[in-house]
């Protein structure tokens, strides 16, 4: 059914396929800052860079980089937050050849040693006040270089005085040496003549490495190509709107993420776009930047979209500015793209929330909701040039409409395999009899008649009990629309008969109102349960509830579902 692609019927104005060039990430957004050279492409802290300034800056870095001894093929950390450096050193390393390997700013020291001994990596970049997290490692995990950034060199006079004596101060003094540089200094040294010549990549060269989030206890780097950034962002270009040509996109998604860096930067950035960028997510922080900023575009997870339709003060501001707000990295719960189109409507914007579907060994998104048709819980339908189909487990096998299985996705956005395991990446990459390549999401899912894709459950959190599949996701949505419940997450705990049974955990809306009016915590608990038995067959229902004050959160904003089941863990262990 997939060969017929039925999803084109939808595409209105998007095309149906696109003309990727054969460039590198760093060819790809010269070209592109260089034709719009005097309008902005960065906003940081208030301080505005300018396309043609940040051309320079990119050039400039990247001869600095090859000056203290970066070349091509050298695998580089990158560990910053959403800031200028972060972008600059991305394209500057690109320009030579070298492969970024972006890790969270706050991993601790076991956790680069182990980034930078997966890929080998000889150089790093980190911020100061990460610094300390580098000291005892460096010669061990085989770093040879550091270069150390501030967030106060992008600052204006105000903020840079204000965070001096704030979280400033608590930054230790660096002592400087050959292997440890000061990029302040790099960037601030007159240009020279370049020691190594830019060492250009092709299209299908390795370009960046993406670590998975840990599906496993060891996570797996991701090998993407040029041609996998460029044609993420070309696709998200097209079907995003399509994106307005010098758009103002709010960058809060990390850039050690593919959804941060490829939908919230690179699309933008090939595309006369000016980019907001935001280095930690408060609400109120991002009600301020929209007012002042009038930003065309957002995306986040879904509970980025939860935490702003609560906060007061970001429903006051007048969102008449956003054109595409968009939504994926985990499933989207009905009662929370309701309450966001709400505020939406309310703050004079015509835009709705559109979720996707996507995984780091696509860079990230392979589908989108269109705008004119929204069927609930579909992850939307393909991006141009993406096949997608659902087949039987463990098979080529497609099935038929609405019938579960795993997605499996043929796109130019898929991974070259990862690093150094042929193994693993054989596992879930595989020709079939089609001639064509497809990744094995290991996603369940269904497609509809008309195209459309559903995404049920990672197959790995699947909850089995007396042998039948229960998905907590459908539990969630469930739960989700109980008039006292604002969030919920289940898990399967170990059960002696039936092998595993459902657990709910649930943050309330009003806890103390909640629990009064159902007189008692008990009560409420046994209502919800029996809330369920209606709305679901009865071996799904949650067994046991769990009233929590706040969800835990994973490094992009998930809801750390994983933190439940070890804290089950504990609990069973300490019995």
């Amino acid at each position: 059914m997939y060969e017929k692609k039925p999803w084109l019927k939808y595409f209105g104005n998007t095309p149906h396929t696109i003309d990727y060039p054969d460039v590198s990430l760093y060819a790809l957004v010269k070209k592109d800052l260089e034709k719009y050279p005097n309008n902005d492409a960065l906003i940081f802290f208030g301080e505005k860079t300018s396309r043609a300034d940040l051309l320079k800056k990119i050039d400039h870095m990247s001869r600095k980089f090859a000056q203290i001894g970066i070349k091509k093929g050298d695998m580089v950390i990158i560990c910053l937050p959403n800031m200028s450096q972060a972008i600059i050193s991305i394209y500057a390393l690109n320009r030579l050849g070298a492969i970024p390997a972006p890790i969270h700013p706050l991993s601790v020291a076991p956790e680069i040693y182990n980034y930078a001994k997966i890929i080998g990596a000889t150089a790093a970049i980190t911020l100061d006040g990460f610094f300390s997290s580098f000291t005892n490692i460096m010669e061990s995990a085989g770093i040879k270089r550091v270069i150390v950034c501030s967030l106060k060199t992008e600052m204006d006079i105000l903020t840079k005085i204000g965070y001096s004596i704030g979280p400033g101060r608590k930054i230790k003094p660096i002592k400087y040496n050959d292997k440890i540089f000061n990029w302040t200094k790099l960037e601030a040294e007159k240009d020279t003549p370049e020691i190594e010549k830019p060492n250009p990549l092709e299209a299908n060269d390795l370009a960046l490495i993406l670590f998975t989030g840990g599906s496993t206890s060891r996570p797996k780097a991701v090998m993407l190509s040029n041609m996998n950034f460029n044609a993420l962002a070309l696709q998200v270009n097209a079907a995003g709107g399509p994106m307005v040509e010098g758009g103002k996109v709010l960058s809060i998604l990390p850039v050690f993420h593919g959804f941060g860096l490829a939908v919230c930067f690179h699309a933008f950035l090939i595309n006369n776009g000016v980019c907001i960028i935001v280095p930690r997510f408060k609400a109120k922080f991002v009600a301020g930047l929209v007012k002042k900023h009038k930003p065309n575009y957002m995306a986040g997870v879904p509970l980025l979209f939860d935490l702003l339709s609560t906060d007061k003060k970001f429903c006051k501001v007048n969102l008449d500015s956003f054109k595409g707000v968009f939504s994926g990295g985990d499933s989207l719960s009905p009662e929370v793209k309701k309450r966001f189109d709400a505020v939406l409507k309310k703050g004079g914007s015509d835009a709705v929330l559109r979720e996707g579907l996507g995984l780091t060994e696509t860079v990230t998104a392979v589908t989108i909701a269109p705008p004119h048709e929204y069927r609930e819980k579909t992850v939307g339908i393909p991006c141009p040039d993406n096949l997608l189909k659902i087949v039987k487990m463990g098979t080529e096998e497609e099935c038929p409409p609405m019938e579960d299985g795993e997605i499996c996705v043929s796109s130019p956005t898929v991974m070259l395999g990862y690093y150094n395991d042929k193994k693993a990446t054989d596992e879930v990459v595989k020709k079939h009899k089609d001639g064509l390549l497809w990744l094995h999401t290991g996603d369940i899912g269904c497609m509809d008649e008309d195209g459309f894709f559903y995404f049920k459950q990672r197959l790995k959190r699947i909850i089995k009990t007396s042998g039948i599949a229960v998905f907590p996701s459908r539990i969630e949505d469930v739960l989700d629309k109980h008039p006292v419940v604002r969030l919920s997450c289940v898990i399967g705990i170990p059960h002696e008969t039936k092998g595993e049974i459902p657990k709910a955990f649930i943050l309330l809306k009003d806890k103390k109102q909640a629990i009064a009016s159902a007189g008692g915590s008990e009560e409420l608990k046994q209502k919800i349960i029996e809330y369920c038995k209606e709305q679901m067959l009865h071996y799904s229902c949650p067994k046991t509830i769990e009233f929590v004050d706040e969800m835990p959160k994973t490094r992009i904003g998930k809801i750390a579902y994983r933190e439940f089941e070890e804290m089950e863990k504990r609990k069973r262990n300490n019995e």
